[in-house]
C-alpha cells in the first residue's frame, strides 16, 4: 500500500520534469533557429550589397509589391536588385539584357532544365518532336479546333457580352492535346475539361500565393490550411486528366494497326516519342507541364490585346474555312500585333534559374553560393526605358532594324 502511494506522489513530479525538459529543448531550438535566421540574413545582405534594393520589411520582404512597383524599380535600379520574398528568402530580379545573356547561356536548374549528360540526352530525344516539318500538319488541326470554338460562339451569339478566356483556353488545350499527345477526342466538348482548366488556374494562383507566404513554407502546416487542401484537390484533378490521356495513348499503341501508323511517320508526336523510347518514369510524368503551361501563351496572346483580337477575328473569318499554311503568310497584322501584345503584357512575367555551380552566378556576386535563385523579369525587361525608347507603346516590331538590333532584348519566352 505504501509502495503504490509513493508511486502516485512521484508520478506528477515526473510529468512536471518532462515538461520542463521539453520546454527547455523547445526554447533552445527556437533560439538556434532565430540565430540561424539572423546569420543567414546578414550573410545574404553582405553577399548582395553591390545591388541597391528598395526598402523591405525584415520579415515579410517586398510583400505583394512586384507588379505594383516593378516599373518604378526598373527606373531606379540599373540592371537588377534583390527582391526579398520573406525573411531570408531572396532572389535576384534581373531585367538587363546583358545579365540575361549571361544567365541563359549558363547551366543551372529550372523548369524542364537539367545539368550534364542527362539534359543533352533528353534534348536530343525530344528535338524531333518540334521539327518544322511536323508543325505543318498541325495547322489543319488548329483550324479544326478553332472551328469548334466558333461553332460554340454561334450558340452564344445572343448574349450581350462574352468572356472568351475560358473558350480560348479550351481551344488551345484541345490543339495541344491533338498535336503533341495524339489525342483522338475533342477536349472542348468534354465536360471534365472545364474542371481541368479551373484546376490549372487554381494551381497557378496557389503556387505564387504560397511562395510569398512565410507561414506556408512548411509542407505539414500548408496541408492543414484551406489553400493546402485546395492545392491537393487541384493536383489530383490535373494528374487524373493527364494520366487518363497518357493511359489511352498507351492502350492505342498496343494495337498493331496504330503501331504501323507510327512506324510510317517521319516525325513522331511528343508523347509518342516518350512512350516508344526507353525512358524513366520521370520523363513520362513531365508531359503534364506541356498542356498546363503550353496553352497559356497562345491563350493569353489571343485574348489579351483588343486590337489583336479584332484583327484576328477578321482574319479568321477569312481564312478558317480554307485554312492552309499559306494563310499564315496572308495574316499581315499578326507579326506586329502578336509580338507587341507579348511585349506589353507577357504571359510569363518571369523565369527562374537555380545556379548549379558557383561560377554560374559569379558574375552577379562572388559570394553567391550554388543554388542561389536568379529570376529574369520578362515584364521588367520589356518595360525597361534603357533598352526600349518608348516601352509603353509596344510598336518596336514595326521597325525591322530595331528588332534585329535588339534581338536579345525581345525575350517573350524561354
Amino acid at each position: 500500500m505504501s509502495i503504490s502511494t509513493l508511486s502516485l506522489t512521484r508520478f506528477p513530479g515526473s510529468i512536471s520534469g518532462l515538461l520542463q525538459v521539453a520546454s527547455l529543448l523547445s526554447l533552445l531550438l527556437l533560439l538556434f533557429k532565430a540565430a540561424q535566421f539572423l546569420l543567414r540574413r546578414q550573410w545574404l545582405l553582405k553577399a548582395l550589397q553591390q545591388f541597391p534594393s528598395p526598402p523591405s520589411h525584415w520579415f515579410f520582404g517586398h510583400k505583394d509589391q512586384e507588379l505594383q512597383y516593378i516599373l518604378k524599380w526598373v527606373n531606379e535600379f540599373p540592371s537588377a536588385f534583390p527582391h526579398w520574398l520573406w525573411g531570408s528568402k531572396v532572389r535576384v530580379l534581373i531585367y538587363d539584357p546583358e545579365y540575361m545573356k549571361a544567365i541563359l547561356g549558363r547551366s543551372g536548374y529550372g523548369l524542364l532544365l537539367l545539368n550534364g549528360e542527362t539534359w543533352f540526352q533528353h534534348r536530343r530525344m525530344l528535338t524531333p518532336a518540334f521539327h518544322y516539318d511536323i508543325l505543318k500538319p498541325y495547322v489543319g488541326i488548329t483550324a479544326d479546333s478553332v472551328r469548334v470554338m466558333l461553332d460554340k460562339w454561334e450558340q452564344l451569339i445572343g448574349q450581350d457580352s462574352l468572356e472568351i478566356f475560358q473558350h480560348v483556353s479550351l481551344m488551345t488545350l484541345d490543339t495541344i492535346m491533338k498535336c503533341a499527345f495524339s489525342y483522338q477526342g475533342i477536349i472542348q466538348l468534354e465536360r471534365n475539361s472545364k474542371s481541368y482548366i479551373q484546376a490549372i488556374g487554381d494551381l497557378n494562383y496557389l503556387f505564387f500565393s504560397r511562395a510569398r507566404n512565410v507561414f506556408h513554407q512548411n509542407d505539414t502546416i500548408y496541408r492543414l490550411t484551406s489553400d493546402g487542401r485546395l492545392f491537393q484537390h487541384a493536383c489530383q484533378l490535373a494528374h487524373e486528366h493527364t494520366d487518363q490521356v497518357i493511359g489511352q495513348r498507351k492502350a492505342q499503341l498496343q494495337n498493331e494497326g496504330e503501331l504501323e501508323k507510327i512506324r510510317q511517320k517521319r516525325h513522331l508526336d511528343f508523347l509518342d516519342i516518350l512512350l516508344c523510347a526507353k525512358v524513366s518514369m520521370w520523363w513520362v510524368e513531365k508531359p503534364e507541364t506541356l498542356p498546363r503551361r503550353g496553352r497559356n501563351k497562345p491563350c493569353s496572346l489571343i485574348h489579351g490585346l483588343p486590337r489583336w483580337r479584332m484583327g484576328a477575328a477578321c482574319l479568321m473569318r477569312t481564312c478558317v474555312p480554307r485554312w492552309t499554311p499559306s494563310c499564315l503568310r496572308a495574316m499581315t497584322p499578326q507579326p506586329v500585333l502578336s509580338p507587341g501584345s507579348s511585349m506589353l503584357w507577357p504571359h510569363t512575367r518571369s523565369i527562374s534559374r537555380s545556379a548549379g555551380r558557383r561560377s554560374s552566378s559569379s558574375h552577379l556576386s562572388p559570394n553567391c553560393p550554388p543554388g542561389f535563385m536568379v529570376t529574369l523579369s520578362i515584364y521588367g525587361l520589356h518595360h525597361n526605358p534603357k533598352v526600349w525608347p518608348n516601352p509603353e507603346v509596344g510598336d518596336h516590331f514595326l521597325c525591322p532594324c530595331l528588332v534585329q538590333e535588339l534581338h536579345w532584348e525581345t525575350i517573350c519566352h524561354e
